[in-house]
């Protein structure tokens, strides 16, 4: 088949806005968090409507935030009970810009191509089914029967099911979900990648060897009543501002908080609750007791170097540091993982982690006077080639001080979209268990493949080898959420269909396959009414909480479908009236859905009676529980190697990293509040120490070529922002970088792209006059 590839950007525009610079904020939240707030809430949707909005985002009886995955509080706030970037969220998608047929008239796909990420993203709301036709660079509106057909026809006329790739976002709620991966597997494909391939598939993969489940163990109560809590690799104070919250509680109730992360964040130096008066007169509460400024991927030889000082401190008070009756009772590989530590080097470890002898001794101190103890950590651990790795050092860690399976610690992984582990937890997974396979089978008298299906990078892989035709987004930004961004594009131009499933625009509906359809959703806050009335769903929190999500808006347009009626659509056409799966009523009323998924997946007994009970309910959690679901019913020890995290000479490790204005790849603004970075995407934080050295200054013009193996990528136009950041780090937002991460640079075990750890050269511009 001859595919028409169109003149469009795949990456972001490379030219500069204008930058201004601030002293970084030494605290987060207060009254700017809220005036920011509002004013995105007032520019999308105005007062009146935009405060009932967030009056009901995240109560009992409301809907849940369309941003990150916190857990909500038992006693919640009846006035705001989410965070800013909750309600920009929220204004994103209440907005009252609207994107109809006259709209994608106005504008090719080539036009808006050129668009900056945010200039797409603020575009409007989608609000009726548009196709892309081979021969048009315009999308063209279509009806639903028309739109549901035209991908049956494709899938029908594949060689094989596998030729079809169904990718889902983490904001689908569990109904959608559910019926998603049914709907895939009836096909007869586990091709099922998802947005947590490329963060915390490291996590999943790493708790679920050592602990028997790859979800965290602990509760909001748990982090309340912690005695020590480290946060590691991660940024609450732009990525998950509600966690803020329990970290000043931990802190009012006695506990000490540990910051390790290659750059200061203000959020974890100060909060000021916004609504707590009292922060606001006093300046807030100082959250962090100690930051540790470790460098990039120094983790492991900094978590080595701490359970080294520990054994150091066992040897000479035995019985005073580890927790004896606990490892012999619960866990095994102490002796393999004793023998290696007696062998760490601490010179070592102090050259690689990048922190001073002071530092880890008070770090190991501290662990060693705290058994009460928690670890959250988010991409700066996972987005590694080891990443699977240092989740299994946090758990050492841990066991060793049998902080795991008791009140006050635990496993604290912080997901990111609002229902990405529950979308796995109902069959998004393209590997899926026998046991959850020969349950659907029974249950819906299908028979589900048992093959393998492929993960994120695999299925970039197998579309760019031409391997697949069929390309559907169930939600997400596939394009710009990518690593090695223009082959990405190149790959999704080869499927003869894509197809995406979006409230917004974004550029996965610009770089598509040669024919294109956009089938517009209902958000979480608008009314969902179905053949037997108003309908809520289901989402599972970071902390394994199930609870439902009711919007209560008057959708944006008469024709938006839910995301369940849209898959249910789609099924009925492929599969007619003689499906075992009764696709064209399924959807009348969700309750018919949440039975299913009680009748397959352990945990939701009695899901409809539970999930109406205020708050939810909590899944089964065998690490919670003080039990491990592994082979042998014990937690594993593990010994794992120190990375080689050092570039060649005159090179420089780089992170990718997001605005204070972003969540995922969805950018709501041009500031980066926090760091002090305004008007402006396309900088590099460097340390002034490295600046000295190469002779660069502040504001230089600079582009980034990455080395991987003996290929070299590039992304041009960077100001060097001097910053507070480990020596021989650098850091940049994506999407604007994803482009210098190879699509082969990934995790071990995971297939975790490896942003978090990018070797790049940084070229001066030759001719920086013109």
């Amino acid at each position: 088949m001859t595919h028409n590839k169109r003149s469009v950007n795949i990456l972001p525009p490379e030219n500069f806005l204008d930058l201004r610079l601030e002293e970084p904020a030494d605290k987060a939240g207060g009254v700017p968090a809220v005036t920011n707030a509002f004013k995105h809430v007032l520019e999308e949707t105005g007062f009146a409507s935009g405060m009932k909005l967030l009056m009901n985002m995240n109560q009992k009886e409301g809907f849940d935030c369309p941003g990150c995955a916190w857990p909500d509080p038992e006693k919640r706030s009846s006035v705001a009970e989410y965070c800013e970037n909750g309600a920009k969220a929220l204004a994103e998608e209440a907005t009252d810009k609207r994107l109809d047929g006259a709209f994608f008239r106005k504008h090719s796909v080539e036009e808006m191509s050129r668009w900056s990420d945010y200039e797409i993203g603020k575009a409007g709301r989608l609000v009726q089914p548009m196709y892309l036709a081979a021969d048009s660079s315009h999308y063209k509106p279509i009806g639903w029967p028309e739109a549901f057909e035209k991908m049956a026809r494709h899938l029908k006329a594949l060689d094989l099911p596998d030729e079809a790739v169904f990718y889902t976002s983490g904001r689908t709620s569990n109904e959608a979900a559910f019926l998603y991966q049914l709907f895939v597997r009836q096909f007869g494909t586990n091709n099922l990648p998802d947005c947590s391939n490329m963060c915390h598939e490291s996590s999943g993969v790493g708790l679920k060897e050592t602990l028997g489940i790859g979800k965290g163990s602990v509760t909001l109560q748990d982090l309340h009543e912690a005695e020590l809590i480290l946060v590691m690799g991660q940024n609450p104070g732009t990525n998950h501002p509600r966690m803020l919250s329990a970290l000043k509680k931990c802190k009012q109730n006695g506990g000490k908080i540990i910051h390790v992360n290659p750059i200061p964040e203000a959020g974890l130096k100060k909060f000021s609750h916004p609504q707590d008066p009292m922060d606001l007169l006093t300046g807030g509460q100082v959250l962090s007791d100690l930051y540790v400024q470790v460098r990039i991927n120094g983790d492991i030889a900094f978590l080595k170097g701490v359970m080294k000082l520990l054994r150091d401190k066992e040897l000479a008070n035995p019985g005073t540091v580890y927790d004896h009756e606990f490892i012999l009772e619960k866990t095994a590989g102490f002796k393999a993982l004793d023998a290696a530590l007696a062998k760490v080097d601490i010179a070592e470890c102090l050259r690689l982690s990048g922190v001073t002898q002071g530092e880890l001794s008070q770090v190991a101190e501290m662990v060693a006077t705290h058994s009460k103890m928690i670890c959250c950590w988010a991409m700066g651990l996972t987005q590694h080639r080891n990443g699977v790795e240092n989740i299994q050092e946090v758990v050492n860690l841990l066991l060793l001080r049998g902080a795991i399976g008791k009140p006050g610690a635990g496993t604290c992984p912080v997901r990111g979209h609002s229902n990405v582990q529950g979308d796995r937890t109902v069959g998004i997974v393209e590997r899926p268990a026998e046991a959850f396979l020969d349950a659907l089978d029974r249950h819906f008298g299908i028979r589900s493949p048992r093959e393998h299906g492929y993960d994120t990078v695999h299925a970039i892989e197998a579309m760019e080898q031409g391997k697949v035709k069929v390309f559907m987004g169930m939600g997400g930004n596939f394009i710009s959420a990518t690593p090695d961004s223009e082959r990405t594009g190149q790959a999704m131009q080869n499927c003869a269909l894509s197809v995406q499933v979006s409230t917004k625009l974004n550029r996965a509906h610009l770089v598509t396959g040669t024919e294109a359809l956009i089938l517009p959703c209902l958000a979480r806050s608008e009314r969902d009414m179905q053949a037997e009335g108003q309908q809520f769903v289901t989402v599972e929190n970071s902390m394994g909480i199930v609870h439902q999500s009711k919007g209560d808006r008057k959708p944006a347009s008469d024709v938006l479908l839910s995301e369940p009626a849209i898959v249910a659509g789609i099924a009925h056409a492929a599969f007619g009236d003689d499906s075992p799966v009764a696709w064209s009523t399924i959807t009348n009323n969700y309750d018919t859905i949440r039975e299913h998924i009680a009748a397959v997946i352990p945990g939701f007994e009695d899901y409809n009676q539970k999930v109406r009970q205020p708050g939810g309910f909590a899944l089964p959690n065998c690490t919670r529980e003080g039990w491990f679901d592994t082979p042998d019913g014990k937690a594993q020890f593990t010994v794992n190697p120190l990375p080689d995290n050092e570039p060649p000479a005159g090179r420089f490790v780089l992170m990718t990293i997001r605005s204070h204005d972003q969540f995922n790849t969805t950018i709501y603004g041009l500031d980066d509040r926090y760091r002090g970075i305004f008007n402006e995407r396309r900088v590099l934080l460097m340390n002034r120490r490295d600046m000295a050295k190469g002779d660069f200054y502040k504001g230089q013009v600079v582009h980034l070529r990455s080395h991987f193996r003996d290929e070299e990528r590039e992304a041009n136009n960077f100001k060097i922002v001097p910053y507070d950041i480990a020596e021989g780090c650098l850091a940049a937002y994506f999407p604007e970088t994803n482009n210098l991460v190879a699509l082969e640079d990934r995790a071990h075990k995971s297939h975790t792209p490896a942003s978090k750890f990018i070797e790049v050269s940084v070229i001066k511009e030759e001719n920086p006059a013109s």
